[in-house]
């Protein structure tokens, strides 16, 4: 996987980020190339050997989305599905009427090559499973359940600079053909685990003909916890006067 730099995207990227009373929010939106170098045909080899070629991933996590308020982010409430999905307690034909979907091996290198970019040198995701992810059925669940989360106090500072995040990911790939990918890791592999952690996400938007994924990340962690600074977001906070950067970019974009 190749960082395909981005002015807008690591702009937006410090923008989005924002610490209000006692929740901090912490943002990554980043692009990277899927044109498999000779290093990635090797490690694609290495880890789809004896792998069918199609996978089933766990149901989309929109359906999991908390209510506003929740102490308990969407992350957690996915872990319990996918987790019950992969022992095979909840089926297409249970109350939830899940639908079961696949994914093929390719492309789930991908997705695990993008969080192994990412989050480097501190997490290895090489050997994520599938049912750790998810399609996701549209563009407007996901940027509804974006809107969710970041209901509350949040809420008026992501609506200013949700019309130029999505304007800065669709200038850099197709956004109306594009797959979108969710990770919905077990709290051994989950990066943002730590006490403290309110809610997270992790959304991939792949466009297959760019051969190119927009990788959009972001955690809100509670600022009484002191926090293990691994998961680097690249943010001083001490340095940022949040609503001067807000206006900034909302007057740029």
């Amino acid at each position: 996987m190749k960082y395909l730099q981005n002015a807008q995207l690591e702009h937006l990227s410090s923008a989005l980020c924002a610490e209000t009373g006692e929740v901090l929010i912490q943002c990554k939106v980043e692009s990277y190339s899927c044109k498999m170098t000779s290093d990635d045909k090797r490690l694609f080899k290495l880890h789809s050997h004896d792998a069918p070629e199609f996978q089933a991933l766990s149901p989309p996590q929109a359906i999991a989305v908390p209510a506003v308020g929740s102490p308990v982010g969407s992350s957690s409430l996915q872990r319990s599905f996918s987790e019950a999905f992969s022992h095979g307690s909840v089926s297409s034909t249970s109350g939830l009427s899940l639908v079961t979907q696949s994914c093929d091996t390719r492309t789930l290198y991908h997705l695990s090559a993008t969080l192994n970019a990412s989050f480097q040198p501190d997490y290895d995701f090489s050997d994520a499973k599938s049912h750790e992810f998810s399609r996701e059925p549209s563009f407007s669940s996901v940027a509804d359940s974006i809107r969710i989360c970041m209901a509350g106090s949040h809420c008026e500072h992501f609506s200013r600079l949700e019309p130029a995040l999505w304007k800065a990911v669709g200038d850099e790939l197709n956004l109306t053909e594009c797959e979108i990918y969710s990770y919905n890791p077990d709290l051994q592999s989950d990066p943002y685990s730590e006490d403290g952690n309110l809610w997270s996400f992790n959304y991939f938007f792949f466009d297959t003909k760019l051969k190119r994924i927009v990788f959009f990340t972001c955690r809100a962690s509670s600022t009484v916890f002191d926090h293990d600074d691994s998961t680097d977001f690249d943010v001083d906070r001490s340095s940022i006067d949040w609503s001067a950067a807000e206006d900034e970019f909302v007057m740029e974009y």
